[in-house]
């Protein structure tokens, strides 16, 4: 991927914005072992149940469904340490060794039609990492704000009957952005399930215990798609900053958040030596995506003002 220093006008973002709501518990990861072990509650409220033997994300949502009697693909995403629908606060592939997490099930269904006046919908898509994906911001003053009835955390499970199910948000996005401007398109969303907001959020996160593993407990318990969990310690300062650029950068080019994509690409691009020698690296490592050769160049320039200590 040879990278000239040209770059072209960033496409409009589909998405952006926020939203709260219910509910109750969640489960903790405190003496991690090797997997994920400990108590945990629906969001909407549910009895504590015990959820263990977890490894990834898609193994969460199955032990989920187990300790709670739903089926794991009633679990929409998960939140730490708030059971309010706080896209701030959603799991990825991380979990800090203090966090509670809250599992956000299906509710209610819902068919709206839009009209595509323009080329930006106002939304921003990010997904479970089980095949689900979801609004997780919308702008304000947005085609989509206006309608007042796509709220985020609603799960897009199809636009004009094409099922999204187990498409990443990417998929999604470009699918939106394909719509032709000037017409109509229906899209059927799934909203998480509600409950009245009777349970004050716990007051910081129980306290854990990794031993000698992780001797001051700063660290996080790190879900991979494949393969065993792992912690590893905290992000250094110019790591978060890093983060925070690329994700942005991904939500102007190509409408999705994603920290974990981010903290991957980060991870590329933090010891390279020049642009061509981390564009290589995507190329192998992420070359699903298929990233334009301007959105690489602004990425690498990111990971450089983090590293400079750039705002």
């Amino acid at each position: 991927m040879p990278l000239g220093i040209g770059r072209r006008k960033k496409a409009s973002p589909l998405v952006e914005s926020e939203e709260a709501e219910p509910g109750r518990a969640g489960l903790n990861v405190d003496g991690w072992d090797g997997v994920g072990r400990r108590g945990g509650a629906l969001a909407h409220g549910s009895p504590t149940g015990r959820i263990e033997g977890f490894g990834n994300v898609r193994e969460l949502y199955a032990k989920i469904g187990e300790a709670f009697g739903i089926p794991p693909a009633e679990v929409m995403f998960c939140t730490l340490n708030t059971h309010k629908v706080d896209m701030e606060k959603l799991l990825g592939g991380q979990i800090g060794l203090e966090d509670f997490i809250f599992a956000h099930v299906k509710g209610h269904k819902k068919e709206v039609e839009v009209f595509k006046g323009e080329e930006g919908l106002g939304l921003t898509i990010t997904d479970n990492g089980a095949g689900y994906a979801f609004v997780k911001r919308i702008r304000e003053g947005s085609v989509i704000q206006q309608m007042q009835v796509v709220s985020v955390g609603d799960m897009i499970e199809s636009i004009n009957g094409r099922d999204l199910i187990g498409c990443r948000h990417y998929e999604v996005a470009k699918a939106l952005k394909e719509l032709p401007e000037g017409r109509d398109f229906r899209m059927t969303l799934v909203e998480p399930m509600r409950a009245f907001d009777m349970v004050g959020q716990r007051a910081g996160g129980a306290r854990s215990s990794l031993g000698a593993q992780v001797g001051t407990g700063r660290g996080t318990l790190r879900l991979w798609a494949k393969g065993p969990a792992t912690v590893e310690e905290l992000p250094s300062a110019f790591e978060e900053k890093a983060v925070e650029k690329v994700d942005d950068l991904l939500e102007n080019y190509m409408g999705i958040r994603d920290k974990e994509l981010a903290s991957t690409m980060v991870e590329l691009g933090k010891d390279k030596r020049h642009p061509d020698e981390f564009a290589e690296a995507l190329d192998e490592t992420l070359g699903d995506f298929a990233f334009p050769d301007e959105f690489v160049f602004d990425v690498w320039g990111a990971i450089g003002d983090a590293k400079a200590g750039q705002p």
